[in-house]
C-alpha cells in the first residue's frame, strides 16, 4: 500500500491483478486498486473531479479525467473515510498509475489538488 497527504487529506492505494480477467496470450491484463480518501483536515470537503495518467511498460501513456470518484461526488467530514474499488487494464504485464483529485472546502468554496500516489501494476509472477 502507498500514501500520501496533501493538506491533510490523506490518499491510500492497495492493487490486485485480478487472473480470473485477465488473458495473457491476448496481452490482456486488469488490475484492481482500492483507494482510501481519509479526510484529516478540519474543514468539511467534497470530491469534485478525478485525473489519472496510467503508464503501461509497452510505452503507451493515457490520461482519463472525470466528475468524481466512481460515480459520487462524497462530501467528508473532518475525520471521516471514503473507499472504493476501482479497475485499470494494461496491455502488458506491468504498469502504474498517478493522478490527482480536485477537492472542495464546503466552507469557502476553496480547491485544492490532492496527490494520488504513484502505484505499479504487477503480475504477480513478475515478481519471482
Amino acid at each position: 500500500m502507498v500514501s500520501s497527504v496533501t493538506e491533510g487529506v490523506k490518499v491510500s492505494v492497495k492493487t490486485e491483478y485480478q487472473s480470473d480477467y485477465s488473458s495473457p496470450l491476448q496481452a490482456h491484463y486488469v488490475f484492481t486498486y482500492r483507494i482510501t480518501i481519509e479526510n484529516s483536515s478540519e474543514y468539511t470537503i467534497q470530491v469534485l473531479r478525478r485525473h489519472w495518467t496510467i503508464f503501461d511498460s509497452n510505452g503507451t501513456v493515457r490520461e482519463v479525467e472525470g466528475e468524481g470518484v466512481v460515480g459520487q461526488q462524497p462530501v467528508l467530514e473532518p475525520g471521516e473515510v471514503h473507499e472504493y474499488v476501482s479497475g485499470c487494464n494494461l496491455r502488458s504485464s506491468m504498469g502504474k498509475m498517478a493522478g490527482t483529485y480536485l477537492v472542495e472546502r464546503i466552507i469557502d468554496g476553496k480547491q485544492v489538488r490532492v496527490n494520488i500516489p504513484e502505484f505499479t501494476m504487477i503480475v504477480p509472477y513478475k515478481l519471482n
